[in-house]
């Protein structure tokens, strides 16, 4: 009974990318509060790796976020920029990045046009709001090379890392 209403309660609006496709290009809003284009991001690294969390200093979401906090040095040397995405405002993006030391940008979606932008699921809660579906996206060229629907949490670095060694 609980996930058919949990199944009810995801909207499902644009279909999620897929491998592929090319990778969204929008502009997001920092846990600085500067605007950060994609696109931008995209031409800059090798790779980069936009993911999705629910909310903002969870249990699942603070895994997922120091998986790649653990994994950074690693992923940076493999020249993947992190960004991460989520509903939450721009006080507790930056309360989250500072409070687990993630090295990496945090986007407060709050008007949803990068989870839009990407097709993510989100569920409204009764009483709490709406929440992005945890899910991941590599990117190299521009495109789409690597879909996580279900977001790994604490291995979310190591998962990432596997499908670049074995792109190569």
């Amino acid at each position: 009974m609980f996930s058919s209403l949990l199944a009810f309660l995801t909207r499902a609006g644009a279909e999620p990318v897929k491998v592929g496709d090319a990778a969204p290009v929008v502009t997001g809003v920092t846990e600085t509060g500067a605007k950060l284009n994609l696109g931008d991001v995209y031409k800059q690294q090798t790779y980069t790796l936009v993911y999705f969390y629910p909310k903002a200093d969870t249990p699942g979401c603070t895994k997922q976020g120091c998986s790649l906090r653990d994994g950074y040095e690693a992923l940076t040397k493999k020249g993947v920029a992190v960004i991460g995405v989520s509903h939450d405002d721009v006080a507790a993006q930056k309360a989250f990045k500072e409070k687990y030391h993630l090295p990496f940008t945090l986007i407060a979606d709050t008007d949803k046009s990068v989870i839009n932008a990407f097709g993510v699921p989100t569920r409204n809660v009764p009483v709490m709001g709406e929440f992005a579906s945890r899910s991941a996206y590599l990117i190299k060229d521009g495109k789409i090379v690597y879909t996580d629907y279900k977001g790994t949490t604490d291995k979310q670095a190591e998962v990432n890392l596997a499908v670049i060694d074995g792109a190569k």
